[in-house]
């Protein structure tokens, strides 16, 4: 599945592809898309006890990127949603970014799952 959206005026596009029973998502977008980040994301049973899934994840970084809060919540969120493991990858890059672009990505980013 490919889902795509303008988002703050940067195009973002996320693919989904089963492997087996997991998923993994790419992620890119802007001016200069890239890979600079790696979340994988485990379900597990809540500690609350209340039968709810909560997720472990771990994340491996390049050095000066930011990817990580746009595909942590990516693959934490579609784990949650398909209690399956989720790998998301990829990286998002413009020039001049404003903290208000990264707002407003960070919240329509998950309607894009969604929608």
């Amino acid at each position: 599945m490919k889902y795509s959206k303008t988002i703050a005026g940067i195009t973002i596009e996320i693919c989904e592809k089963a492997i087996g029973e997991d998923l993994v998502l790419t992620l890119s977008g802007g001016e200069k898309p890239h890979i600079g980040c790696v979340v994988q994301a485990v379900p597990r049973p809540s500690l609350s006890g209340d039968g709810t899934i909560s997720v472990t994840s771990s994340v491996i970084n390049l050095t000066g990127h930011k990817d990580e809060f746009l595909c942590r919540r990516l693959a934490e969120n579609r784990c949650r949603e398909t209690g399956k493991v989720v790998v998301c990858t990829g990286g998002v890059h413009m020039d001049h970014i404003t903290g208000e672009q990264i707002e407003e990505l960070l919240k329509n980013i998950d309607r894009m799952m969604t929608e």
